[in-house]
C-alpha cells in the first residue's frame, strides 16, 4: 500500500499545526491552494481537527501528529 495524493497533503497539513499547546491551532483561508483547503475539509470529516477550515488538533490529531512527525525525521535522517 501506498500513499495517494491526498494522504500526503493531509500529512503535510498535519505537520503544519502548532504543537507546543493545546491552545494553538489553524486557520485555512479560503485563498490557500484547494488542496490545502480539501486536505483540511477531510482531517476535520475524519475527526482529526476541530473545523473544516483547520482549527485545533483533537486527541485523535495530536496523536497522529506525533506518528507524523516520526514518520518525516525517520524519511529525513542521514
Amino acid at each position: 500500500m501506498t500513499f495517494s495524493s491526498d494522504m500526503v497533503a493531509e500529512l503535510n497539513l498535519l505537520l503544519k499545526f502548532p504543537n507546543k499547546s493545546l491552545m494553538q491551532g489553524l486557520k485555512i483561508h479560503n485563498d490557500a491552494e484547494p488542496m490545502v483547503i480539501d486536505a483540511a475539509k477531510r482531517l476535520f470529516e475524519k475527526g482529526i481537527v476541530t473545523l473544516p477550515d483547520g482549527g485545533y488538533l483533537t486527541d485523535l490529531g495530536h496523536d497522529l501528529f506525533e506518528h507524523a512527525l516520526v514518520i518525516k525525521m525517520a524519511l529525513t535522517h542521514k
